[in-house]
């Protein structure tokens, strides 16, 4: 590589692409954290927890006014009952993930929801009692699927298939998920696979592993939650049977926000689908008659389960508004760039780190996982700069531009402040 060929790494190209980039301004709607003298911090965390949208405050404000005004008559305001409060933002939903808006919905939250939704497509019978899942796995999926497992009375040892990495590879081949399930395939119930991975940012082909699922015979289902808001999903053009993700990454809801479930709708149409009811996921219509029959709502609302917490509701309408004004594809594209800059940032100024997240575009979305033996120590010595990012057990930093208010100069920022390794 000659001199003129070079990736230049200086401050003055990542204000270069700041001031082409198109996107820029929508850095405006959200509140970036600063450094104590009130410098925006380069927040690069937002696989982990999304920054506030500006508009949150007030949506929430709306709320608490209607409810310090109208009490319980709030549930049946003309102008915006909260009765339908989950279904006023059910359009934006599913045209972010590439769904109808009867095959999703917003309840609980993630881990609960992977409940709910196990409980109905976890149907082990005869031969057929293993979920596939891959690995690393989120803890949380684990817990849920090993307890699942033992609620059936199966035992986790035998019947659960966790696929790892290669011995000396960080991330999965999807050809060896897919030989799994071929392996298995006579005794597979379900497959619980991620989106993209927490620890890794893989992101894998979801059209497909789901193909692959059911050509076995077993149920597909997907952990959206570092996928949706960072690749582009098209849940029920892939067949998907069911996913679930949170909506307080990459959506930008607020911590501990609700999730939001899918559900396709060759699955939701047969009520007789065994389930975890609670009255929320009754048919509408019915709900206040109180009997004591339950008939669930249509579609994926058919796995609410408890009257919607209105006031964590409001900021994921704001968030999504924003994803509809832009739409994934412009976001993607600045996400692909953004983070290919980032990795050519980390190549030149920390040749030491060990990038583990795949270096095609198309395998990754807003994330790079970098190994490096100091990464806790180096973590907190970026942060002092104004750099977020997180640590993730044992030497993994996380680093994750996110295209909707991220800049170049805070990638440009990351990478610097990760290559002075003065203590």
């Amino acid at each position: 590589m000659t001199p003129e060929q070079a990736p230049r790494l200086d401050e003055a190209t990542a204000l270069a692409f700041d001031a082409a980039d198109p996107l820029a301004a929508i850095r405006d709607s959200f509140m970036i954290p600063v450094t104590p003298d009130g410098r925006p911090k380069a927040y690069l965390a937002g696989n982990s927890l999304g920054v506030q949208p500006v508009g949150a405050r007030a949506a929430v404000e709306t709320e608490l006014e209607a409810w310090a005004r109208l009490a319980v008559d709030g549930w049946f305001a003309p102008d915006r009952p909260w009765l339908d409060a989950e279904r006023s933002i059910a359009d934006m939903t599913a045209r972010l993930v590439g769904a109808s808006s009867t095959e999703v919905t917003t309840a609980n939250t993630l881990t609960v929801n992977l409940h709910l939704l196990m409980s109905s497509f976890f149907r082990p019978a005869g031969r057929r009692t293993a979920i596939l899942i891959d690995a690393p796995t989120f803890p949380s999926d684990r817990y849920a699927v090993e307890s699942q497992l033992r609620h059936h009375g199966l035992d986790p040892a035998t019947d659960l298939i966790a696929i790892r990495p290669r011995n000396g590879e960080a991330t999965l081949r999807p050809d060896d998920l897919e030989a799994a399930m071929q392996e298995h395939g006579d005794r597979l119930a379900m497959t619980l696979l991620a989106g993209v991975n927490y620890a890794t940012g893989q992101a894998q082909d979801i059209g497909r592993l789901t193909e692959a699922a059911h050509r076995v015979g077993a149920v597909a289902g997907w952990d959206l939650a570092h996928a949706v808001g960072n690749v582009p999903l098209i849940l029920h053009d892939a067949e998907v049977d069911f996913a679930a993700w949170c909506t307080y990454k990459y959506l930008n809801a607020g911590p501990g926000a609700l999730g939001q479930l899918f559900v396709h709708e060759r699955l939701s149409r047969d009520v007789d689908t065994p389930r975890l009811a609670g009255w929320w996921g009754n048919e509408p219509t019915t709900r206040f008659l109180m009997e004591e029959r339950f008939e669930p709502g249509a579609g994926a609302d058919g796995w609410r389960v408890s009257t919607p917490p209105i006031l964590s509701l409001a900021p994921i309408g704001v968030s999504l508004a924003l994803f509809d004004q832009l739409g994934m594809t412009a976001l993607r594209e600045k996400s692909v760039a953004l983070t290919a800059y980032l990795e050519t940032l980390i190549d030149g100024l920390v040749p030491e780190a060990e990038i583990l997240t795949p270096r095609d575009p198309l395998q990754r979305g807003a994330q790079l996982s970098i190994r490096l033996p100091d990464a806790r120590s180096r973590l907190a010595r970026i942060e002092s700069s104004g750099v977020i990012g997180d640590f993730r057990e044992p030497d993994i930093l996380r680093l994750a531009p996110a295209p909707l208010y991220n800049s170049w100069h805070d990638a440009w920022r990351g990478a610097v402040a990760l290559a002075d390794t003065r203590t």
